[in-house]
């Protein structure tokens, strides 16, 4: 037991801090970004050693949307938009759901092109997984845009994830990454638990307006 720890604590601390992320996400909790930053923190370096570059730099950019999220949700609630204290959950318009997903397909092409050149520049190992980077690629814009959509508190990031997760637990398993797997099988529950929550809490929101 003491071995496996210690070769695998950075995984474990990654996923405990990952967990608590997603609670406070759903409960509107401010403290979720803090959780977010130590989590992205732990996986960036696991991901290194697991040779999956899109997704490594995906923890980096978490490190940033976390203090971005915590200074916005922080002055939300410094503002007092809402009577409970907590920043009021917004909705995309139809367009908006356009843009989004134009922007995944963006990044998703920028990511790809950078994969297929940037670790042989750097004499970094390729990625091992057939169909990366590609797949990697995919998930990782999907990924960004979600999480920045959870920045601004808009309820269909909950869909995002939902897609995301079940791409991830695919990838994960077959980098035989299973504590991770098994996070974000949690992780397509919880997100259904979430957008119902966030989507409840909005209606209320908007009776008392």
């Amino acid at each position: 037991m003491m071995t496996w720890l210690s070769e695998n604590w950075i995984e474990l601390a990654g996923t405990l801090f990952a967990l608590i992320y997603l609670f406070l996400s759903i409960r509107e909790n401010l403290f979720l970004w803090v959780a977010g930053f130590l989590s992205a923190l732990f996986f960036a370096v696991l991901l290194y050693q697991s040779r999956l570059y899109a997704d490594m730099g995906l923890q980096v950019y978490y490190l940033w949307v976390s203090i971005y999220g915590w200074i916005h949700w922080r002055s939300g609630k410094t503002k007092g938009t809402d009577e409970s204290g907590v920043i009021p959950t917004i909705s995309l318009k139809s367009m908006q759901w356009f843009v989004y997903i134009g922007v995944i397909v963006l990044i998703g092409a920028l990511l790809y092109l950078l994969l297929k050149t940037v670790p042989a520049l750097l004499a970094m190992s390729a990625s091992d997984m057939p169909d990366v980077p590609m797949l990697d690629s995919i998930k990782t814009a999907g990924s960004i845009v979600a999480t920045w959509m959870l920045a601004r508190k808009i309820l269909e990031h909950w869909l995002f994830w939902i897609v995301l997760d079940v791409f991830s637990t695919g990838i994960y398993l077959y980098k035989g990454l299973y504590l991770a797997a098994g996070l974000f099988i949690v992780y397509c529950v919880m997100a259904v638990v979430g957008y119902i929550r966030w989507k409840r809490n909005m209606s209320q929101q908007s009776a008392v307006c």
